[in-house]
């Protein structure tokens, strides 16, 4: 019976260490980094490489969970290339990715929410032979002949990934999975697929 007192405390006391902050801690966390990013239902396409940028509030609301809010500016898109031309659709957005995370030892956390997002530039740029241009994505389908063309100006995308932190650095991965579309017309549409990789400095504000 005592070394099985014994053991529970020695797993309790390992439960509350797998946080690196107290639980009632408040951070902030700048994050920098890059996406790679495409869309559904793009054959032959190659991603679009973007930055990544923002701050992010977490709450330690346990020894084991926590909960994270961000403002993340996030660059999205593709590109594709087809007889000459080279284009590039580019779909760039504010997103607030809302998760909580758990972590299953000190440091690393696996995540898991929802990540609305609200489109604040939109276009395609086309070059061939040296030459370039860009038009609003919506104005380049209907110039296509493609009369119902939609450019979604919400998004809502299911983020999944995993961080890991050391001395306030933090190393993050996650996969964004779009849920609705963000373009449609002509009985086609598309949704974002986005990997995502950031790293950040945590500073304690409570």
């Amino acid at each position: 019976m005592k070394k099985l007192c014994f053991m529970a405390c020695l797993l309790m006391a390992a439960v509350s260490s797998f946080a690196q902050h107290k639980v009632g801690a408040v951070t902030i966390q700048p994050k920098l980094g890059i996406n790679m990013a495409s869309m559904s239902n793009f054959e032959e396409s190659d991603p679009r490489f973007g930055l990544v940028a923002g701050a992010e509030f977490e709450y330690q609301a346990s020894s084991m969970v926590s909960l994270t809010a961000a403002a993340l500016y996030s660059q999205q898109g593709l590109k594709a290339s087809d007889n000459g031309l080279n284009g590039t659709i580019k779909m760039d957005y504010l997103n607030i990715p809302i998760l909580a995370n758990v972590y299953v030892v000190k440091g690393l956390a696996v995540k898991l929410g929802l990540q609305p997002g609200i489109l604040v530039n939109d276009k395609v740029k086309v070059s061939a032979n040296g030459v370039s241009a860009e038009v609003g994505i919506k104005k380049a389908l209907q110039n296509a002949g493609v009369t119902d063309a939609k450019v979604n100006s919400f998004d809502l995308s299911l983020p999944v990934g995993v961080s890991y932190e050391t001395n306030n650095i933090v190393f993050d991965a996650r996969y964004n999975l779009g849920l609705i579309n963000a373009i449609s017309g002509g009985g086609d549409s598309t949704k974002h697929q986005v990997f995502q990789l950031t790293v950040g400095y945590k500073f304690d504000l409570k």
